[in-house]
């Protein structure tokens, strides 16, 4: 099988917020910005890999949701415990200082886990944990 990711979703509920971080503090390229009813799907994803994307969107905005699981995915997104994503470089040091400029929110310095991973981690402005792991 020849299978690759494509895309990712991570909620957002501001747009405008979502929007700086990932292109202006994570320097990702914009590749579609959609609105509809008042509420905006953006397409993101890093520099010379078009194939590669996250789409930040309305969180709990699917049909099939219901109101007290749209209040669960509020609830867990101001807790920051609803969605998660991991990212790489080549350079952790210069790409946590980057961050840390910008204002995101730090939630782990890099660090050397026993594990082999050296990471860092940050809270985008939705809460939705960015993890960043040296290359090696």
């Amino acid at each position: 099988m020849d299978i690759t990711i494509h895309q990712t979703f991570l909620p957002q509920d501001d747009p405008d917020a979502a929007l700086s971080f990932y292109r202006d503090t994570l320097g990702f390229e914009v590749r579609n910005d959609v609105g509809y009813e008042g509420l905006r799907w953006i397409t993101v994803g890093p520099v010379g890999q078009p194939d590669t994307s996250v789409v930040l969107h309305p969180p709990a905005v699917d049909p099939g949701v219901t109101e007290e699981e749209r209040r669960t995915v509020t609830e867990m997104m101001a807790k920051g415990t609803y969605a998660a994503i991991n990212l790489a470089t080549k350079d952790l040091d210069g790409t946590f200082d980057r961050l840390q400029a910008g204002g995101a929110e730090v939630v782990q310095e890099p660090t050397e886990h026993p594990y082999g991973v050296r990471d860092c981690a940050f809270r985008d402005p939705a809460g939705n944990l960015v993890r960043i792991q040296q290359l090696r």
